[in-house]
């Protein structure tokens, strides 16, 4: 795997990350012990050095916590960098996001404790605009990194705007969705980031899978797949419409539209690493597959087709 460094906080990782969410269970339907073990373990032969989770994944009766997983799988492994997100309070009644000081501090040591090793980043779990200027959470990670039990802190950010007071706030890295189909978060706080040396990592860079392009037209979903609920009928229809307006990215040493996807997120410079979730070492081999050896990833020809593609597709990505 090509590395590259996230921005000032210094850390050279891989630009392909494992997004663990999928692993967890919780999000595209249940994936046995075994497979996410291997999936884990399949990323680290392939040299991703660089695993995102969160302190509620795996958090549901009867299921080991991802942050433990994570742990026993990469203990000792001082090449290999975790990023968690925190700052859900699922026990609470109802669950709610929590930044407060006394909470923050309680999280960070669990997921410390369950990981067998400070974060290596550690980064507030979408909190609001207000939460941010509040203070209270940004100097509760300032105190973490004191005491040891975090390394560096970052906001994983919902949209722009949490990302440019984020920002404005000194946080080393940010997280945001970034892909084909929505470009607008990273965009929308693109000057902050180049003027600032703020890493970031994208997440999303597949669409929940949609831009793998290997979807057929009557797609359903499970249950207990989110994206059961993300998508209409309708609206699934029309989002497979505009991918298959983008398959003319296919190409030469780009075999498939995943690969292209992919290509576009590590095009942008200031992106250093991809968050691709999975559900299956499958899937990761096909990741690292995707983005290939060498540069280049997407051609300058091509990079200038896409607005064009999109417009014509009907996708708003601004």
């Amino acid at each position: 795997m090509r590395t590259r460094t996230l921005g000032k906080s210094g850390l050279i990782v891989s630009e392909l990350a494992l997004g663990t969410w999928g692993l967890a269970g919780e999000a595209y339907g249940n994936v046995e012990d075994e497979d996410a073990d291997k999936a884990i373990t399949r990323a680290r032969e392939l040299g991703i050095t660089l695993i995102e989770t969160a302190d509620v994944y795996g958090s549901a009766e009867g299921k080991e916590p991802m942050e433990s997983r994570i742990g026993r799988l990469i203990d000792r492994d001082d090449q290999c960098y975790v990023v968690t997100k925190g700052g859900n309070d699922v026990h609470g009644v109802p669950p709610r996001k929590r930044f407060d000081r006394m909470f923050l501090h309680r999280s960070a040591a669990r997921s410390a404790e369950r990981l067998r090793r400070p974060p290596d980043l550690y980064l507030l779990h979408n909190p609001l605009v207000e939460t941010l200027r509040r203070g209270e959470a940004i100097g509760t990670l300032e105190e973490l990194i004191q005491e040891k039990i975090i390394k560096r802190w970052g906001v994983s950010c919902g949209d722009s705007e949490v990302a440019k007071v984020a920002i404005e706030l000194g946080a080393p890295v940010i997280e945001v969705a970034y892909n084909l189909f929505h470009q607008h978060d990273l965009m929308g706080c693109i000057e902050d980031v180049k003027a600032s040396n703020v890493g970031v990592l994208a997440r999303s860079p597949l669409a929940h899978g949609l831009l793998c392009g290997t979807w057929p037209a009557d797609r359903t979903f499970e249950p207990d797949d989110h994206r059961r609920e993300r998508w209409t009928p309708s609206e699934l229809t029309e989002r497979l419409r505009q991918v298959a307006a983008m398959r003319s990215l296919v190409k030469e040493e780009i075999h498939t539209l995943r690969s292209a996807a992919l290509r576009f997120v590590l095009a942008n410079q200031l992106v250093t690493s991809c968050v691709v979730g999975v559900r299956s070492a499958g899937h990761v081999e096909s990741n690292v597959r995707a983005v290939g050896k060498e540069p280049p990833y997407l051609s300058d020809e091509d990079l200038a087709r896409i607005p064009g593609l999109l417009a014509e597709a009907g996708v708003k990505v601004a």
